[in-house]
């Protein structure tokens, strides 16, 4: 037996080693797999057997999470309150609209001073100051800025359909009011799109910040003696009560100070509390977006398909009935206007024949001045000659001698 042979014997040796390891290597990954699943599998159902005997416990693929009322610092919002430590505590939140100090007289600055004192004296029960800085937002005030400029538009639109009736019927009074009224709507079209401009630019500017104060007023359940004898609607109301008595009593003492204020309501509430746990989210997706995007529902419905097709085509069938009656009304003043051009253009030719014919008995200034007043003869609406020639009587000549 040569060497060839002998390599080739090895290399087939090699090749079925090889062959029979790669089923091994196989059945091993398979039976490693099927462990591993069988595990995965009963971790699972001992988890969702853990959740069932502790409902307070949250699980997502198979790991605990504690519950999130745990990281935040109130159970809920409720009748304009915020309700804290397993309902030991209730808070009332007061927005105050301040003033410029610096801006102040001298005198003007001691009232307020002294203001802020007797507010301070008249205090007898504890108060917290909570100042949050939130980027400027107008979006709500563009939004109503829209709806102006919309509205203004539609209106310039009717009054153009008006100066067009106007002109049909020759009554320039009404057409020279129209106009005017026009101009005025279009100037101030022109001044409130400049500012919802002016206003989309600061809108966009990130670093338009304002920063705005809060009153907390805290009222504890220990304050109402035993408060076993009440159940949760009573105490809820009992609270809300010595709350609102204490808001008013805040509002009037800073009122000394011309410092305004006013009580949050649980919307409010909630969008404070919203941006002071979503700081960076708060900036690009407000509380009301995502109220009005109903994200806080079970479940979204849309409307009906037919409903929703039916509007569409209702919509459609008005901004067409619209568009035609526009042009149709344009068009019908511009054949109108060529009809009366028509119509003054054959009477002009028809006098001007008619003076061609005694051309040879009149002298040239006569028939010069004739056609000059032809072609000078202004007509109204109907066609009619305005102030025409009055034939001259004898009598009127004899006057006139």
């Amino acid at each position: 037996m040569d060497t060839i042979q002998i390599l080739n014997i090895l290399l087939i040796v090699i090749v079925i080693l090889i062959f029979v390891l790669g089923i091994v290597a196989i059945v091993i990954i398979l039976n490693m797999r099927r462990k591993q699943i069988e595990q995965e599998q009963q971790l699972i159902k001992d988890k969702n057997q853990t959740v069932l005997n502790n409902p307070n416990l949250i699980t997502r693929t198979g790991k605990e999470m504690n519950s999130i009322y745990k990281f935040i610092e109130f159970d809920e919002i409720k009748d304009n309150m915020i309700i804290r430590r397993n309902r030991s505590q209730f808070a009332m939140v007061l927005q105050c609209q301040g003033i410029n100090y610096d801006l102040l007289s001298e005198e003007e600055k001691y009232a307020v001073e002294n203001g802020f004192i007797e507010f301070l004296n008249t205090l007898r029960f504890p108060i917290q100051l909570y100042v949050q800085t939130r980027k400027l937002d107008l979006t709500e005030l563009l939004n109503s800025y829209g709806k102006r400029t919309d509205a203004i538009k539609d209106q310039i639109a009717r009054i153009n359909g008006q100066i067009l009736v106007a002109k049909e019927n020759g009554n320039k009074e009404l057409l020279e009011k129209l106009e005017f009224d026009k101009r005025r709507r279009q100037n101030i079209l022109e001044y409130g799109e400049s500012i919802e401009e002016y206003t989309q630019r600061m809108n966009e500017n990130k670093n338009m910040l304002h920063q705005k104060t809060y009153l907390v007023l805290s009222y504890f359940v220990s304050e109402l003696g035993d408060s076993s004898k009440y159940n949760a609607d009573e105490i809820n109301d009992l609270v809300f009560s010595e709350l609102y008595t204490r808001a008013q009593t805040v509002i009037r003492a800073i009122g000394s100070a011309e410092v305004s204020a006013k009580v949050l309501d649980s919307e409010e509430l909630a969008e404070l509390l919203y941006i002071a746990y979503n700081r960076d989210e708060a900036e690009t997706y407000t509380l009301s977006n995502a109220l009005n995007a109903e994200y806080d529902r079970l479940y979204s419905t849309g409307r009906d398909a037919f409903e929703e097709r039916k509007r569409k085509i209702e919509q459609q069938v008005e901004e067409q009935a619209a568009t035609l009656a526009s042009q149709s009304l344009m068009k019908a003043d511009q054949e109108l206007r060529e009809e009366k051009a028509r119509r003054t253009r054959q009477v002009r030719e028809r006098a001007q024949e008619m003076v061609n014919t005694y051309k040879e008995e009149m002298s040239a200034p006569l028939y010069a001045k004739t056609v000059n007043n032809i072609n000078n003869a202004r007509f109204d609406e109907n066609g009619k000659i305005v102030n025409p020639i009055q034939p001259v009587t004898n009598n009127q000549v004899a006057t006139n001698k």
